[in-house]
């Protein structure tokens, strides 16, 4: 037998271990959807919200259908001659959960704890605000689905294409960093409902640890259909609503103060932080890249103008009943507060840790003790803004960098951004109610200096015809979104200056926040011109003097 030659062994081996390496990388990259096998399109490479398997049909006829020959069904649910079928309530169904899911970001511990602080100091002056302040939230969350239904691709991804790589991976940066800090509010909040009902047995790093494990159980649920994973979010839901209503009921709130308090806006100097406090919580940028990927979830052909135009009329149906819930979960907190500690030395001292236990001593037990109906609640909305914000995380990484990954491995890189950083709060802050307090002040102003950078490429996006087609918005929606983002801006600016203020202390840490305000403000001005005559008029200027 003739000797190998020399070093063809090692080449072998090198080449198995190459096969090797590459088997392993395309476990990691999911799977194709059944007949999709590949082909040469530029799509096929690119990350998506929902595979085609993945997606919930919607269109189901009342006749043979065209394509399979199929006997239909007993309702008009579709149509093949170019117009939208007449409303359905089994089609709303069907189109039923996107925008509860998006509705859960209303609902987190943040901003159980700006109601209840909103409560206790204003009572019920601010019911108006919040009221207002939701209805501003749903004409964002409206434009976010409006972008996805229209082109089929969520926020993160048309931002890739839009901006040039600097802009896209500031984007990107920034939105991730508003994750974390949502994150880091949305598990404390769960530990703390944990620990209550564990009656104090388990410390706040222990609930960490198990917020973030069952959430990789609940995201698991999607394996088994989007539906699935719906129906947990609407469980939860229930069981905030149904706590939160229990109290209100048990409170026994004064009718006439209640009405007044939504339909008289009243406003004072004593109560401006919490009237900001209030709309600030309305807009979490995460939920807004969220929302334009969760419409995906439903089976449309953008191609048929027909069927967008009734996908964005029946997400509208059903994101306005998620948040009109969702207001009225929000009331129930402020409303419990404001008859428990309005007008008494406790109002100032409230926050997510003891609040549990103030209720308690003030109202008592009753059939179920009221401590253990808030923790309740509490946990149902920590749980799921966890579940969202790490679905969340999913679409902005995936987007943003065009990750062709599995979704548990995704899950898995979100979710690690978010627990450790947790952990070290749960342990830092585990014995103190007012450094978590002071925590939580950290991370809304955390939140409120990255709202620019969802709220103005939304309304760039959905305003440009080369994006959306005959979808995009006119002029006078224009107006109106335009006016609403530079009132949550410029709120949430006031927050910051506020904060700073009494923060910043130091001529050195005062020029290092000036130049921080410089860099911030130069880049929301770049969102805002960007394409826009102005802007370059001010390239050219900027070339020429350098020429």
């Amino acid at each position: 037998m003739a000797a190998a030659p020399a070093g063809a062994g090692d080449g072998a081996t090198a080449a198995a271990a190459r096969a090797v390496e590459e088997e392993e990388a395309r476990a990691l990259l999911p799977s194709p959807a059944p007949g999709g096998g590949c082909d040469d399109d530029d799509e096929d490479l690119e990350e998506r919200a929902y595979e085609a398997a993945e997606k919930v049909i919607v269109c189901i006829s009342d006749g043979p259908d065209p394509e399979t020959g199929g006997d239909g069904d007993d309702t008009a649910l579709c149509s093949s001659s170019g117009a939208a079928p007449p409303f359905s309530w089994r089609k709303l169904w069907l189109f039923t959960g996107p925008g509860f899911l998006m509705s859960i970001a209303f609902l987190d511990p943040g901003n159980l704890e700006g109601d209840l602080q909103a409560g206790a100091v204003a009572g019920d002056t601010l019911l108006w605000l919040l009221m207002w302040a939701t209805a501003m939230g749903l004409l964002v969350q409206l434009l976010a689905a409006r972008l996805g239904v229209a082109t089929g691709r969520h926020l993160a991804e048309l931002c890739r294409d839009e901006y040039p790589d600097w802009a896209r991976r500031a984007l990107w940066l920034m939105a991730e960093v508003a994750m974390v800090g949502a994150d880091i509010q949305e598990v404390i909040g769960s530990a703390i409902a944990i620990k209550i009902l564990s009656r104090g047995y388990l410390p706040l790093w222990a609930g960490v640890v198990i917020t973030a494990l069952d959430c990789f159980i609940f995201l698991s649920l999607e394996n088994y259909g989007v539906r699935k994973l719906e129906a947990v979010f609407a469980l939860l839901i229930a069981t905030m609503a149904i706590s939160f209503a229990w109290m209100f009921t048990d409170t026994k709130p004064n009718g006439k103060d209640l009405l007044i308090g939504i339909l008289v806006p009243k406003l004072s100097s004593r109560t401006i932080r919490q009237a900001v406090g209030v709309v600030g919580c309305v807009i979490m940028p995460h939920n807004v890249f969220l929302h334009s990927a969760l419409v995906q979830s439903r089976k449309i052909d953008q191609n048929k103008e027909y069927q967008v135009r009734e996908a964005l009329r029946y997400y509208s149906i059903e994101s306005t009943i998620a948040l009109a819930v969702s207001f009225m979960i929000n009331l129930f907190v402020t409303t419990v507060f404001a008859k428990g500690f309005y007008g008494s030395k406790e109002a100032g001292n409230i926050g997510l840790e003891n609040a549990g236990q103030y209720l308690q001593e003030k109202f008592g037990g009753g059939f179920f003790p009221i401590l253990y109906i808030w923790g309740i609640g509490l946990l149902a909305a920590g749980q799921s803004s966890t579940i969202t914000g790490t679905y969340a995380g999913q679409f902005i990484m995936g987007g943003f960098l065009n990750l062709r990954l599995k979704k548990w491995v995704r899950a898995l890189i979100t979710r690690s951004f978010a627990i450790v950083p947790t952990i070290v709060v749960a342990l830092f802050f585990n014995t103190s109610d007012s450094a978590l307090d002071v925590l939580n002040e950290w991370l809304n102003v955390l939140q409120s200096i990255q709202i620019p950078f969802a709220l103005i490429p939304l309304i760039t996006l959905v305003s440009k015809e080369q994006v959306m087609g005959v979808f995009k918005i006119g002029p006078n929606t224009q107006a109106v979104t335009w006016t609403v983002a530079t009132l949550l801006i410029t709120i949430n600016g006031y927050l910051l200056m506020d904060f700073f203020s009494s923060e910043i202390r130091g001529p050195l840490s005062g020029s290092l926040l000036c130049l921080a305000v410089l860099i911030y403000a130069s880049f929301v001005l770049y969102l805002i011109l960007r394409g826009t005559e102005l802007s370059e008029k001010i390239v050219k200027a900027i070339r020429s003097s350098f020429s």
